[in-house]
């Protein structure tokens, strides 16, 4: 079966996840099929994914770990702003 999980990388004291495919009987730290984002839960907190990615795989059937879901829910999905008018308004 396929998962979307994190895989540790980092330091001591210092951990850096990257969210990957993987097949869930390979290692945590072992091979995957494809890296879809990182997340930094130290300092700026930071996390990205890349959510086509993400939907296509979750389309094939991968599953997501409990930890990827609860940060893509904690996470949602930029609004794109709204396009500005193409011609100023006119003046008069």
């Amino acid at each position: 079966m396929t998962t979307i999980r994190l895989r540790r990388s980092g330091g001591r004291n210092e951990p850096y996840y990257q969210v990957v495919v993987a097949d869930s009987r390979r290692a945590r730290n072992g091979r995957c099929l494809e890296q879809l984002g990182h997340y930094a839960p130290r300092g700026s907190k930071s996390f990205a994914i890349d959510r086509e990615r993400l939907a296509f795989w979750v389309q094939r059937g991968a599953r997501l770990s409990r930890t990827v879901a609860e940060l893509v829910a904690r996470h949602p999905a930029p609004t794109e702003a709204p396009a500005a008018s193409a011609a100023p308004a006119a003046q008069g």
